[in-house]
């Protein structure tokens, strides 16, 4: 909250004024038209305000209201001080105040446009959004480095986190859901770094993404079949591919009487079932003590009467866990990893186990590994900026000690539209998938063949 110099709250609700009306039809005109204000006038008006609001006054404000009020009060002083600024730029600035106080400050009309995925700030003066999958530099700015640096910590203080010198990366998330991650300095040498990845308001299915061109309508039903057998599925991909996205699209399958539990580092998960437990992680407090990590939260969800367990993506050691549960009756169970392509993720999760247990020996991570895990589903985000659905694997079994995998799927680029878009086909592996007698249990394997034969003929 703002600092205050005196009590007052002069001019404060003097009058009723309406809420004022949008600027600009694109968000970012609000950043553009107070820029052409002069920078002085703006500074002492800013300051100005701020002495007159009261933080207890301001909080006592509906937010529909708080935005015309400041306004007015604004105007008040403008006049007073014989400032010269026009309506607009008034509003702009009380648009400003607004958010600083109440919200992001100027992130606030980057997170409240939907067509915006990524907000990737660079310092105070360097604002990246990812649209449509293109990124692009935006008109967005803070004043300057305390102005960022005090929007990164209220966003870790609002989930009981800190982030300063002595702590200076972070996890957390906004009231919305959005995932943020910031690096404070000085490991960030230009100022405070902050990525946020939007929480979308609308839960994707996986109908959705077949609209967006991720998959095949044949794919798709692969993909819902393989969530409604209780087949353990591992989504792979790289950074801002779609892993979670698709992991919600899945999870939409999961039976309304079973009881998931979701193990995330920063809750982000969109579950629709009613009977869902979200855990998350802790770091360590202040004085070293108290982490809770996603071993620990994984480890305990065993003990919780889990029909299925949801680790929103496997990083280090709980890997093991993770194999534990899906080789414990957990069946349906499922995580993301960062991996390029399935054979890589195989590798990975043996790299992961192996970390948290040095002296196993890989044989056995290995078959822990071709019994746990059924499926591996690879998603990329390719040139063009979309994202698509380029591996469907099956985990067959073990051979000596070498997993034995077969693609199911497999996309293959064959070139480009005139406008940059690129389109290719799937590779359709017919053979017989060594879960048929848990499609058979569940009644789908005519569901399943009909799919696979409906993506051979089109491609």
């Amino acid at each position: 909250m703002v600092q205050v110099t005196t009590p007052t709250m002069a001019g404060f609700g003097r009058r009723g004024v309406a809420p004022p009306s949008p600027i600009d039809e694109t968000p970012l005109g609000v950043q553009r038209t107070l820029a052409e204000a002069p920078r002085e006038a703006v500074h002492e008006l800013r300051n100005a305000c701020l002495a007159r609001l009261e933080p207890s006054a301001v909080a006592a404000v509906p937010p529909d209201r708080l935005a015309g009020e400041v306004e007015a009060l604004i105007s008040e002083i403008a006049t007073e001080r014989r400032v010269q600024l026009n309506a607009r730029e008034q509003r702009a600035l009380a648009r400003e105040l607004v958010a600083d106080m109440m919200g992001l400050g100027p992130l606030e009309v980057l997170l409240e446009d939907d067509g915006i995925a990524d907000i990737m700030v660079n310092g105070p003066n360097r604002v990246f959004i990812e649209r449509n999958g293109r990124v692009e530099l935006s008109a967005v700015r803070f004043r300057d480095d305390q102005h960022l640096q005090g929007i990164c910590q209220r966003i870790a203080t609002g989930v009981g986190r800190r982030i300063d010198e002595s702590s200076p990366m972070v996890d957390a998330r906004l009231k919305d859901g959005s995932r943020v991650n910031i690096v404070f300095p000085p490991l960030a040498i230009d100022g405070a770094c902050v990525s946020i990845r939007k929480f979308r308001k609308r839960a994707i299915a996986l109908s959705d993404l077949v609209g967006f061109g991720a998959m095949t309508p044949p794919i798709a039903q692969v993909l819902e079949i393989a969530s409604k057998i209780r087949l353990n599925v591992i989504i792979s991909g790289g950074t801002g591919s779609g892993k979670t996205t698709l992991l919600n699209a899945m999870s939409r399958q999961i039976g309304v009487t079973e009881r998931v539990i979701t193990v995330e580092d920063a809750a982000e998960l969109q579950l629709q079932q009613p009977h869902v437990v979200r855990l998350e992680t802790r770091p360590l407090s202040l004085e070293g003590r108290g982490e809770v990590s996603q071993r620990d939260l994984v480890r305990n969800a065993l003990r919780m009467r889990p029909d299925r367990i949801i680790i929103g993506e496997v990083r280090g050691g709980e890997a093991f866990d993770m194999l534990q549960a899906m080789n414990t009756g957990h069946d349906g169970s499922m995580s993301t990893i960062h991996a390029n392509n399935t054979r890589d993720a195989v590798t990975r999760i043996e790299n992961m186990v192996q970390m948290g247990h040095m002296g196993l020996p890989i044989t056995a991570v290995r078959t822990q590994i071709a019994s746990a895990v059924h499926l591996i589903v690879q998603v990329e985000r390719q040139r063009d900026g979309g994202r698509r659905l380029t591996q469907v694997t099956e985990v067959c079994g073990i051979e000596g000690e070498v997993i034995i995998l077969n693609d199911i799927f497999q996309y293959n680029v064959m070139g480009e539209t005139a406008a940059g878009r690129i389109f290719g086909h799937y590779k359709v592996s017919r053979a017989r998938p060594s879960f048929y007698a848990q499609l058979a249990y569940y009644g789908l394997e005519a569901a399943w063949t009909a799919a696979m034969e409906e993506a051979d003929r089109g491609n």
